[in-house]
């Protein structure tokens, strides 16, 4: 923790606090957390503040969402927009500060243009809330699975050639 900049730390606070906020939201529904699947989180979650460009985070991410589908069967909370929202403050934290060494002070231009991107898609939580919600009682159509899997898979290739980045030469003939 020595040598870290004050958006640094303000940073690992953020990766550290974001999947025990997920985890500990399913106590608003009566579901707290055992006591050692809670030390285990926060053990991860410090590990992920220390080092945001390692495994840990996907380990206590994975947790959080294990304990979710577990402890919560019929999974269909509002709380989940909170978890949804403690998961990703962890993660773009966890990105930001993994842009370089502790000592590093953060670029404003950078975390704005990432806490945009994370509120767009954090946009799209609770409109899956809404949807699931509505469609929670009505039979499954058919390959409904298959339909949504090739929806996802041309959104992200549209979304790739759209957003493409291309380096400046890119263009050049040789």
């Amino acid at each position: 923790m020595t040598g870290w900049t004050r958006g640094q730390a303000l940073l690992r606070v953020l990766v550290l606090a974001g999947p025990l906020l997920a985890l500990y939201s399913t106590a608003l529904i009566g579901s707290a957390p055992a006591g050692w699947l809670a030390a285990l989180t926060a053990v991860l979650c410090l590990a992920f503040a220390a080092m945001p460009e390692s495994a840990f985070g996907s380990a206590a991410m994975l947790l959080v969402l294990a304990w979710w589908g577990i402890s919560l069967r019929d999974g269909l909370h509002p709380e989940a927009l909170l978890a949804a929202a403690g998961l990703l403050m962890s993660h773009v934290a966890a990105l930001l500060a993994s842009y370089g060494p502790g000592d590093l002070p953060v670029d404003g231009a950078v975390a704005r243009t990432w806490l945009r991107r994370a509120l767009l898609v954090f946009l799209v939580a609770p409109v899956v809330w809404a949807l699931s919600a509505v469609l929670r009682d009505q039979p499954e159509a058919p390959g409904i699975w298959l339909a949504g899997l090739v929806a996802a898979i041309a959104a992200a290739l549209v979304a790739s050639a759209a957003f493409a980045v291309r380096s400046p030469d890119s263009g050049a003939s040789r």
